[in-house]
């Protein structure tokens, strides 16, 4: 297997739910993605990172009862789709929810102190980033601060976290800023 790729796909769908749609989300496709490395790659555990703006709720409860999946998500609370909050969670499952107005450093010292040492504790074989973009600074749909060099940084931390990386794109609604973003993250899972 390729160490990683990025797949620029739409709709975003880390919403879709098991057996119905939600949000903007047909198919659950960073779901589809992490069973089908473990089906037809042998991969056995798969940790995924959601740094969209919104709490991945359908990736969450696809995998809220397998072991062999880890599921972080770091988004804005209160925010739709009004899960993930505080305490919510579970032994594979982490919800790092952050106050609307975070920019950089507090993304980043989330995913420092909370969300990379509890993946790299569940040793992964695979990391799958759920990578929205709707936390920026200009999005229309949310209230974050993240910037350019700050989706870059997240980009290149999660790549550290596993020795394989893929990531499939989720939000990101500010056709101005969007491709400029995904550059930045692209940049940032080569480092």
């Amino acid at each position: 297997m390729e160490r990683g790729g990025f797949a620029l796909v739409r709709p975003p769908g880390h919403h879709a739910l098991p057996g119905r749609a939600m949000g903007f989300c047909l198919l659950d496709n960073v779901a589809i993605a992490a069973r089908h490395a473990q089906a037809e790659l042998g991969i056995g555990r798969v940790a995924i990172v959601d740094w969209d703006v919104h709490h991945g709720n359908g990736t969450e409860e696809i995998f809220r009862d397998d072991d062999s999946v880890f599921f972080a998500s770091m988004h804005q609370w209160p925010f739709y789709p009004g899960s993930g909050g505080p305490g919510e969670g579970g032994p594979t499952t982490l919800n790092v929810p952050l106050p609307s107005g975070s920019g950089d450093d507090d993304y980043l010292r989330a995913f420092d102190e909370v969300v990379a040492p509890a993946v790299r504790a569940f040793e992964p074989e695979l990391v799958l980033v759920s990578a929205g973009f709707d936390a920026h600074v200009d999005d229309p749909l949310a209230g974050m601060g993240v910037t350019s060099d700050g989706f870059q940084e997240l980009a290149s931390r999660s790549a550290e976290l596993g020795p394989r990386l893929a990531a499939v794109l989720e939000g990101g609604y500010d056709p101005r800023t969007l491709p400029t973003l995904v550059g930045a993250a692209r940049e940032g899972f080569s480092k």
